[in-house]
């Protein structure tokens, strides 16, 4: 059986450890009684074994086996690199 797992986008807000990244996924939900259109976030600390990504990338994750006590996705890609100081 193949399973399909759970994929997400977002940007890498900090490089918490080695082969360990966080990233913000955000969306947009519409408020149940009011029907305003709000954003919300989550922070998902994600395993990069090659240490490949860095801070401002646009990353695709996906979910896994739990790796540690807090991390439970892994890196698929990076999708869009951050612009680095030209200096």
């Amino acid at each position: 059986m193949s399973e399909t797992k759970r994929t997400m986008i977002g940007s890498v807000i900090s490089l918490s450890g080695d082969k360990s990244r966080v990233a913000l996924i955000q969306r947009t939900v519409k408020h149940s009684l009011v029907g305003k259109i709000m954003k919300r976030s989550s922070k998902i600390r994600f395993h990069d074994k090659d240490n490949i990504s860095q801070l401002g990338d646009k990353v695709k994750i996906k979910e896994t086996k739990p790796i540690s006590k807090t991390k439970s996705w892994e890196l698929v890609e990076i999708m869009k690199a951050s612009q680095g100081d030209a200096g």
